[in-house]
């Protein structure tokens, strides 16, 4: 991860071997905060693999603090989803041996 910007509250942050599929789900994490005033993401070309993320925030919040929050929520998601799935498929399993 790379971030550029002369302020800290208005950064863009280059996400190299990443698409659509955490582009926008992060986007979506990220503006759940109510400090921040705008988050957007492009894919910089079709062939290559990286997003530009960029965030602004309110006030004096740097743009990093709601970009780990953001990737720590979305992470927390991907683990409930995970263990739900685990959980259904073992009972599943569970019942087919029953």
């Amino acid at each position: 991860i790379q971030a550029d910007g002369t302020d800290g509250n208005c950064v863009t942050f280059v996400l190299h071997d990443e698409d659509h599929t955490l582009g926008n789900s992060l986007r979506y994490m990220v503006m759940k905060n109510p400090e921040v005033e705008f988050c957007g993401y492009c894919i910089t070309h079709p062939s290559e693999s990286k997003i530009n993320f960029r965030i602004q925030t309110r006030g004096a919040l740097p743009a990093v603090e709601p970009f780990r929050k953001g990737l720590n929520d979305l992470m927390g998601v991907c683990q409930h989803v995970l263990n739900t799935f685990e959980v259904r498929l073992f009972l599943k399993s569970s019942r087919a041996f029953s």
